[in-house]
């Protein structure tokens, strides 16, 4: 009899339980950690990334094929120029995407360099390594910049920089080059470069032209020099005749 009232009570409490009123449910996935970026951030990062080094390499095939242009058998210096400046305008891109794109700055240099515009070269390779001061090529060329520019002391200064940085292969090409270049007031200027580069390159109709022209011109008289030594001359001679010939109606006349 007892029975019959307590099982309506005891469904009652079996059901309000939470391990049986869960039953079936699943849980809710956690919000990401702030501390963790989306994965949407990371891949947006990553596009980005990819885009900037699309332009790079575009600029770093531009730069290939200027190299070789200019070691051809008939080097094509207008198309090693142009290739160089598309390969700035490439490397343009890609830091417009990336600023801290640090080796685009360096191809920069390297082309600017190659175009002979210094100071553009000079301040791509600076601002590079503010970016990487440890970019050890960036230190090569940037000591090769500064030496043919006329800045012994700054290439020296990159070149202790390679040696900390145990770069020991870029550390002896630079070493070399300013073994190479006099270290007198000459240098200045980047002229030490251009006698360099004016013995290594061979020589071309232009040059031989020029300096034909070069050597000659303070050497060979010039007409002006030699006409009025012959009017003096032919002057003396016709004195002579006038003495010997006294009696000449046209010597009378001189006189």
């Amino acid at each position: 009899m007892t029975a019959r009232p307590l099982l309506p009570l005891l469904l009652f409490a079996l059901l309000a339980t939470p391990s049986w009123a869960s039953m079936g449910s699943r849980p809710e996935t956690p919000p990401p950690s702030p501390a963790n970026p989306a994965p949407e951030a990371s891949e947006d990062k990553k596009s980005v990334r990819q885009e900037a080094e699309g332009w790079y390499n575009d600029a770093y095939d531009a730069v290939t094929k200027a190299k070789e242009a200019l070691a051809a058998e008939k080097p094509d210096t207008k198309k090693a120029q142009k290739l160089f400046k598309k390969a700035i305008d490439r490397a343009t891109d890609a830091l417009q995407i990336d600023k801290t794109y640090y080796e685009a700055l360096n191809l920069q240099g390297f082309a600017w360099r190659k175009l002979g515009d210094y100071p553009k070269s000079l301040g791509a390779y600076a601002a590079c390594l503010r970016i990487q001061p440890d970019y050890a090529p960036a230190r090569e060329y940037y000591g090769q910049a500064l030496l043919e520019s006329g800045d012994r002391e700054g290439a020296e200064a990159q070149l202790a920089w390679l040696k900390k940085l145990k770069a020991d292969d870029l550390a002896k090409q630079l070493e070399d080059a300013l073994a190479a270049a006099p270290a007198s007031e000459d240098a200045k200027g980047g002229k030490a470069t251009k006698d360099k580069d004016a013995k290594s390159k061979p020589e071309t109709i232009a040059d031989r032209d020029g300096g034909a022209a070069g050597a000659m011109s303070p050497a060979a008289p010039s007409r002006s020099s030699v006409t009025p030594v012959r009017g003096r001359a032919r002057f003396q001679r016709s004195r002579d005749t006038a003495r010997d010939s006294r009696t000449s109606p046209a010597t009378s006349r001189m006189k």
